[in-house]
């Protein structure tokens, strides 16, 4: 699903360069769920963002479903991160003047569905999260969890080969991540290839496996035996 080969990358910083990335190999399978953990400056985040082409390697491959990532333009990059991926946030990224349904339903604007049909399946997905109740509400209206929730069901509407989650539990409280990665287990045992970058090791070893990047490298890369979420959430 995900196959990386020899990734670099670099930011000017005046006249120096911060080398993030350097010479990353990693390969993601179709239905994993896999954590990426590293103190902060280690090259997570940048992974992240270069897999969801938001960010452009200087060297090395990406493939993506067995199709090349380079050289797009910012249309087709577009097409392709509507098409292939999801992405969850730490600060939620709703807008707050739309209800949790519109926000829901905005991914299928872009793709051009009719408003009636996009309006469906932005509830269908509502309710899959336990949120079909708070449709109408806006975001200043639901709590930390419940706006995490309308992410979830966000980046889910476009049926995505690959979710990707920067820190989705990182501005929620112990219990509210638990009932979030229970839904994100939940979303997996259906088949979903998942990424996960945390700091939190309760939080990656809800994962399958967990990547550890150090300074740019990955230094470990194993498969853990999965704490199912449910079990923490009363």
């Amino acid at each position: 699903m995900i196959e990386i080969k020899n990734l670099h990358k670099s930011y000017k910083m005046g006249s120096n360069a911060l080398h993030v990335l350097k010479g990353i190999d990693f390969s993601v399978k179709e239905g994993e769920l896999v954590a990426i953990m590293g103190s902060s400056g280690s090259g997570k985040s940048t992974l992240l963002n270069i897999l969801g082409m938001l960010d452009v390697a200087d060297e090395g491959e990406y493939n993506l479903d067995g199709m090349p990532i380079k050289n797009l333009n910012e249309t087709k990059a577009a097409n392709y991160r509507n098409k292939f991926l999801g992405f969850i946030f730490q600060s939620f990224n709703l807008i707050n003047y739309k209800t949790a349904l519109e926000n829901v339903a905005l991914p299928l604007y872009y793709q051009g569905m009719n408003r009636k049909k996009r309006q469906e399946k932005a509830l269908k997905y509502l309710e899959q999260v336990g949120l079909k109740e708070w449709s109408h509400h806006l975001p200043s209206e639901l709590s930390g969890g419940q706006k995490q929730r309308v992410a979830i069901a966000r980046a889910m509407v476009t049926e995505p080969k690959v979710l990707l989650a920067d820190e989705l539990t990182g501005a929620l409280d112990s219990k509210t991540s638990y009932e979030v990665m229970d839904l994100i287990q939940q979303i997996n045992d259906k088949g979903n290839t998942i990424l996960v970058v945390t700091h939190e090791n309760d939080i990656a070893h809800m994962c399958k496996r967990i990547v550890y990047l150090r300074d740019g490298v990955i230094v470990k890369d194993e498969k853990v035996k999965q704490v199912r979420a449910k079990e923490y959430v009363q």
